[in-house]
């Protein structure tokens, strides 16, 4: 992972020798139902197309099983692949794979079928905002308990910086961050940062305090954000492996009930900060952290607007309804696929967290993202009806461009009007 602006950014795919270009024939990558599909195959060495190179190439709806497949060769130095329709809003993927000097170099493009149009497969509970409620005001009853400590060696000469420990939802259970607060007088909009999958320590978004916000980065998993390194790699390969799993069993000891209602304790903490100005306060985040940012402001109406990238969590139920499911695919499994389990993850479910949210949203994402694939991030946000603003990067996967976040803090300057 790189950082940019105080922003952890997923790494863009390295450069290499070989390039595999796949691209749909409208220029915007989006087609209608019904609507024939072709991609155009070109594989090039140093930007020159190259014949005689033997190709295979996959066909199929988002993250399904090949609907098509084949192997070629290019002997003109390019091919286009005839893809079909879909009859169903959705995605249509092309994958290829080019063989070189006994390696194989991928490359893949992905067409949008009015995705405007796509609607979610996971239920809304009758007493969905019912639970949360009550979830909330069981958690408020616990004192915050703050604990902060400034750590004097991050601290510049316009910002403080503290790690934070509060107390979450339930006696005992911790919420830990890095808060960075300008130093000068007045009052400030704050930032909340919430965090992508995995475990592993936080340093803080210390670049945007410097412009005048306050910023607080959360972990979720109730550690210590400044630990040393080994410490998050032995949780990540034992104790908190695979722990989007933990519970799943039971809509109350679920594992992410301690992460979501752990978001509206950050806010919480916000709130209660003298340097705060009581109004602004957007929430961002990618991937989980875009599931984050989305669950945070449908759970609290605090939150003034967010930025989400490419967010998890989102129609999870889509695997067991004949398509792509979102992060962490957890009905791709068969051991999951029980009545219990499907019904906590309702409770959870990203697309009935963008029902509530009635505040202004930035969204960006691309439609090459097998991680967080496109079918299940639209089934959610098609489901927001408070103002968006989107910016679509077609060719990219589970990574953003540095211009997405610059954009991305556009939009938050112009919301919060610096």
């Amino acid at each position: 992972m790189i950082l940019f602006g105080g922003a952890t950014l997923f790494a863009q795919p390295g450069e290499k020798l070989i390039k595999v270009v796949v691209a749909p024939n409208h220029a915007d990558w989006v087609y209608k139902t019904g609507e024939k599909v072709s991609f155009d195959i070109t594989v090039t060495k140093n930007s020159i197309p190259m014949k005689g190179v033997e190709i295979r190439y996959e066909v199929s709806e988002d993250m399904m099983d090949p609907l098509k497949s084949e192997t070629k060769t290019l002997d003109k130095g390019t091919f286009t692949v005839n893809a079909g329709s879909m009859k169903k809003p959705g995605f249509l993927r092309c994958r290829v794979w080019a063989k070189y000097d006994g390696k194989e170099y991928p490359g893949l493009a992905t067409a949008a079928v009015n995705p405007e149009l796509i609607q979610p497969t996971t239920k809304l509970p009758a007493d969905f905002v019912q639970y949360w409620d009550n979830a909330k005001k069981e958690a408020a009853k616990i004192p915050m308990d703050t604990r902060m400590t400034l750590i004097p060696e991050k601290c510049t000469e316009k910002v403080n910086v503290y790690q934070v420990s509060v107390q979450n939802y339930e006696w005992g259970a911790r919420l830990y961050g890095i808060v960075c607060i300008p130093k000068g007088e007045g009052k400030y909009p704050a930032v909340l940062k919430v965090p992508g999958a995995g475990i592993r320590p936080y340093g803080g978004d210390v670049w945007n305090a410097e412009r005048g916000y306050i910023t607080f980065e959360i972990g979720i998993h109730g550690i210590p954000v400044d630990l040393p390194a080994n410490v998050y790699q032995n949780l990540s390969a034992g104790a908190l492996r695979s722990y989007n799993n933990f519970n799943l069993e039971d809509k109350d000891k679920y594992y992410y009930k301690r992460v979501y209602l752990g978001c509206v304790r950050a806010v919480d903490f916000i709130y209660s900060l003298p340097q705060f100005d009581g109004n602004n306060l957007v929430v961002q985040g990618g991937s989980q952290g875009g599931a984050l940012s989305i669950v945070a402001a449908g759970l609290d109406s605090r939150i003034k607007g967010l930025a989400a990238f490419y967010p998890a969590l989102c129609d999870l139920t889509g695997y067991l309804n004949g398509r792509a499911g979102g992060w962490p695919h957890m009905f791709k499994d068969p051991s999951n696929n029980i009545p219990a389990k499907i019904e906590t993850s309702y409770y959870y479910d990203v697309v009935n967290f963008a029902r509530q949210i009635k505040v202004p949203g930035f969204y960006s994402l691309g439609y090459n993202d097998m991680v967080c694939p496109p079918t299940s991030m639209f089934s959610a946000l098609n489901m927001i009806t408070a103002p968006k603003d989107y910016l679509i990067v077609e060719e990219i996967g589970h990574y953003t461009y540095p211009e997405q976040w610059e954009k991305a803090w556009e939009w938050i300057d112009k919301l919060i009007k610096k």
